[in-house]
């Protein structure tokens, strides 16, 4: 009998699957209404965890696939640089000494679970470049025996129901917008200190590289670059300069390994997609519909070639009213899109404004129309 495992791995070497995967996914974003909920799931999902054993209760409940996110295996230390966090009511500041001048962050939290937004990005111009490049020049990356364990743990309780992944970083231009600076202030760096932006990108690549090396001997099935692309923060040509040698080194590594390389793109992706084609990338990791997203199925899919899998998520139905009816119908076309299904995915999160028996319901919808096991 084929397992839910290889018949989600069929579709990454491009053959013809059984039936479509439909993964679940929970995180503290991401986690679906208690109303109307089985006790002992309750339970289990009563405080959700980045890195706990929600996704693979939620998947089961449903009767989905599971592809469940872990760390890397890896742990950092420092040698010169050091960090001083400061506590100013409501606001938090974070300031990195290093040998190159000081950068600074303020962030605010919003909620009581520790939910919080950036004010003050690190890099705020040219003048701070050197002293992040410094920053990442001082990490030294180890193996963490740990993390490593509990990727072995996680594999086999997933057992033959699905994969292990693990998040990476991004692109360095992807972190850069995600995590370091702001994007109008990473548009200036571009068009003012490209050649200090771009030798900041190598450093930056070159920690993210042995990250990928240690976490590439790990268990894990799949290594996931957490870029967040979008063409609301980068253009194309951004892409194009940055991202392309630097994602097939990534893909090679990672196939030289035994694993697969996904590169998430929750955002604007269209006009990116004849770029993706031009890499080793697996697949597109996140790939959104409209409303939420602008790349559809049917458009992406001969833009991208036959070597690339999407792994498509529902977050569009998270955005409307709930009619039975029109998501049934949403359903439906989304496997006609499909075609045969050996090389697109779909992906079920948790969202917390949808009860369990909606989520059943567009589960059902799944094996009605592409035949996923119950």
């Amino acid at each position: 009998m084929l397992t839910r495992r290889e018949n989600l791995l069929r579709v990454l070497r491009h053959e013809r699957p059984a039936w479509i995967p439909v993964t679940g996914h929970c995180d503290p974003y991401n986690q679906p209404s208690h109303e109307g909920m089985d006790a002992g799931l309750r339970e289990t999902l009563k405080k959700v965890e980045w890195c706990d054993e929600s996704t693979v209760a939620y998947s089961r409940a449903l009767g989905l696939d599971i592809t469940d996110f872990l760390a890397p295996p890896v742990s950092c230390t420092r040698r010169q640089v050091a960090k001083e966090v400061r506590h100013e009511g409501a606001d938090t500041l974070t300031i990195w000494h290093t040998p190159a001048g000081d950068l600074r962050e303020v962030s605010r939290q919003t909620r009581d679970d520790g939910t919080s937004y950036v004010r003050e990005h690190l890099v705020k111009g040219p003048e701070d470049l050197a002293a992040l490049a410094a920053l990442f020049e001082d990490e030294q990356w180890s193996h963490d025996e740990a993390l490593a364990e509990k990727i072995r743990a996680r594999r086999a309780l997933i057992g033959d129901d699905g994969v292990v992944m693990v998040f990476m970083p991004g692109t360095p231009l992807g972190m850069m917008y995600r995590v370091y600076t702001s994007v109008e202030a990473l548009a200036y760096l571009w068009a003012d200190a490209r050649d200090d932006l771009q030798s900041l990108l190598g450093v930056m690549e070159r920690t993210y590289m042995e990250q990928f090396r240690i976490a590439a001997a790990s268990a894990a099935d799949i290594l996931v670059g957490m870029d967040d692309t979008s063409t609301t923060v980068i253009s194309p040509a951004m892409f194009g300069a940055c991202n392309l040698a630097l994602t097939d080194a990534r893909a090679d590594l990672c196939h030289a390994a035994g694993k697969h390389y996904f590169h998430h793109s929750c955002g604007l992706i269209r006009d990116l997609l004849p770029l993706y084609r031009r890499t080793r990338m697996d697949a597109v990791h996140a790939y959104t519909l409209p409303t939420v997203g602008n790349a559809t199925i049917e458009g992406g899919r001969p833009v991208l070639g036959n070597r690339i899998t999407m792994i498509v998520s529902f977050g569009m139905l998270s955005n409307i009213e709930w009619d039975p009816a029109a998501v049934r119908a949403t359903v439906e076309q989304m496997y006609r899109d499909a075609g045969a299904g050996d090389h697109i995915m779909f992906g079920m999160a948790g969202f917390p404004h949808r009860t369990m028996a909606q989520n059943r319901f567009l589960a059902d919808c799944c094996r009605e129309f592409g035949g996923l096991p119950g």
